[in-house]
């Protein structure tokens, strides 16, 4: 598998790893035109995202056990 392409998927996985939501299929297609630097971005900016959730919802949690 070329770079690109697993670059692709690796985007699509973090995107299909939320609980919840339906799962996403990207047509490479349209990724195709992007060079690896802005694949690379756009995983970037999901896997921050993914902590900036996890560090909210840590958050929520610790509220949640100091309130009970």
């Amino acid at each position: 598998m070329q770079k690109k392409e697993q670059l692709i998927q690796d985007i699509q996985n973090l995107l299909n790893s939320y609980e919840g939501i339906n799962p996403t299929s990207i047509n490479p297609d349209l990724l195709k035109f992007m060079d690896e630097k802005t694949l690379i971005s756009i995983i970037d900016s999901l896997l921050t995202q993914k902590e900036e959730n996890s560090v909210s919802d840590t958050e929520w949690l610790e509220q949640f056990k100091t309130d009970l």
